[in-house]
């Protein structure tokens, strides 16, 4: 197994948060820098057994450069990176709930909705603090302990959704972007769940 360094792995998640947020702004491709090939191979050979490889290549290939071999940073990255788009999914639902002309049941799940995403915010960065704890003497508590917090915020991702399916036909636009959202995030947690399995297995 790779040896753990917990300071470059607090390190990355911070890089990791600053960087998505410049990240659409534009920028030099990662993938296109010779010296990053096999950091790129390793994310789409880590990513071809998650659920949705190709959301979880496209999230993470660009912080290849942070990422290089390492499993940890990799797994971090990707916890960093459904972190932030739980965030702002959270963000848009709260503009959304806010929305004139809203029918009552689409009010309550909608209220619903942020609620649940709020406790898979918590139960994220609950994961990230737990995997800046690890160690190898603490390795298989932790990485179980990790698995429990993602796997709780994915619960509550999917259950953002289910008030919406009785909602009336009508409110079809709302329902489709909060699906459209949450389905979203979902993905990226359920891909950091499989990427932490991984680590997990990796070890001795």
């Amino acid at each position: 197994m790779e040896a753990i360094s917990c300071k470059h792995l607090i390190t990355s998640l911070f890089i990791i948060l600053s960087s998505s947020l410049t990240a659409a702004h534009g920028g030099r491709r990662l993938s296109e820098r010779p010296y990053q090939e096999a950091s790129t191979v390793f994310i789409r050979t880590s990513c071809s057994s998650t659920t949705y490889p190709t959301l979880c290549y496209s999230s993470l290939v660009k912080h290849a450069d942070l990422i290089q071999t390492n499993r940890v940073v990799l797994a971090g990255t990707a916890l960093n990176v459904t972190l932030a788009s739980a965030k702002s999914t959270s963000a848009m639902m709260r503009t959304l709930g806010k929305r004139q002309g809203l029918k009552p049941r689409e009010v309550a799940a909608m209220k619903d909705c942020v609620e649940e995403l709020g406790d898979s915010v918590d139960e994220l960065r609950r994961s990230i603090d737990e995997m800046s704890h690890l160690r190898g003497s603490n390795f298989e508590m932790t990485m179980s302990d990790v698995q429990t917090w993602v796997s709780a915020a994915l619960t509550d991702e999917s259950t953002c959704t289910d008030g919406f399916q009785e909602t009336a036909t009508g409110a079809t636009n709302i329902k489709s972007t909060v699906r459209g959202q949450v389905v979203q995030v979902a993905q990226l947690t359920n891909n950091a769940l499989a990427l932490i399995n991984q680590l997990a297995n990796s070890h001795g």
